[in-house]
């Protein structure tokens, strides 16, 4: 099935939800067209357990949020007229070389044309061999230890996607230490290396940032390698938090 009749019947779907939703108010209510978010999951590399798991977390987001979430591991979908549909486009743990240089233009053209930007996890683990990502993304992924529990300090909580932590975030997951970290970027969160084993980038050790470039906004978030992850309520609302700024919403 063509992405175009996906995008239709997708689009129609929450219309009628909209209407169904409304049928009993007894006021008259526009309603609302929901955000088009595509979630990208290619891997040539290694390919995380975490990604259907991802995907299905980012489309209960969606329901219950006003966007929706249509997912595709098929790169020749990089082309302008299918990506002119989408307001956000989020790399979801993919891996190394995953667009060719044709879709390369297409989605840097995107992103110039105030297109959006996320990365989850090993999103940083791709396209080392076009630094416009890197700095699109904010760093590439260099090496990381075992899985373990480690103390995230939360420099910012005015973002909304940092907004409901406490200063300090204790959590599980696969911590990448990161190499070519893009200066301009807005730190979130930062790792405190004194409290797990592994890690390389010493007191400056970003987990979570975010900035505008080259025309669109960009977040990236290092957390997300577990399937259990997606089940934390401070993850989820993260990720939905990062998702409403990317969308402009916040």
């Amino acid at each position: 099935m063509k992405t175009s009749r996906l995008l239709l019947m997708a689009l129609c779907v929450a219309l009628t939800s909209n209407a169904q939703d409304q049928t009993n108010s007894q006021e008259s209510k526009e309603v609302k067209v929901p955000d088009f978010v595509l979630a990208f999951s290619k891997t040539s590399g290694y390919r995380h357990k975490a990604i259907e798991k991802g995907v299905e977390t980012l489309r209960e987001l969606g329901r219950a949020n006003n966007f929706i979430v249509l997912q595709t591991e098929t790169s020749a979908d990089f082309n302008s007229e299918n990506l002119k549909n989408y307001k956000l486009i989020i790399f979801v743990n993919t891996t190394m070389d995953v667009l060719n240089e044709e879709e390369q233009k297409v989605f840097k053209k995107y992103i110039n044309q105030g297109g959006n930007y996320m990365g989850i996890h090993a999103a940083s683990d791709t396209e080392y061999d076009w630094p416009w990502y890197g700095k699109l993304v904010g760093a590439y992924f260099e090496n990381h230890p075992r899985q373990q529990k480690a103390k995230i300090e939360v420099v910012d909580r005015t973002h909304p996607a940092t907004l409901h932590l406490k200063e300090e975030w204790y959590h599980f997951d696969e911590w990448y230490n990161f190499m070519d970290l893009n200066p301009d970027v807005h730190v979130l969160m930062k790792l405190d290396e004194s409290t797990y084993d592994g890690g390389t980038n010493g007191d400056n050790h970003p987990i979570a940032w975010y900035h505008e470039y080259d025309g669109g906004r960009a977040f990236y978030t290092g957390l997300g390698h577990t399937e259990a992850s997606y089940d934390d309520p401070d993850f989820r609302q993260h990720v939905l938090g990062a998702i409403e700024w990317c969308l402009g919403r916040k």
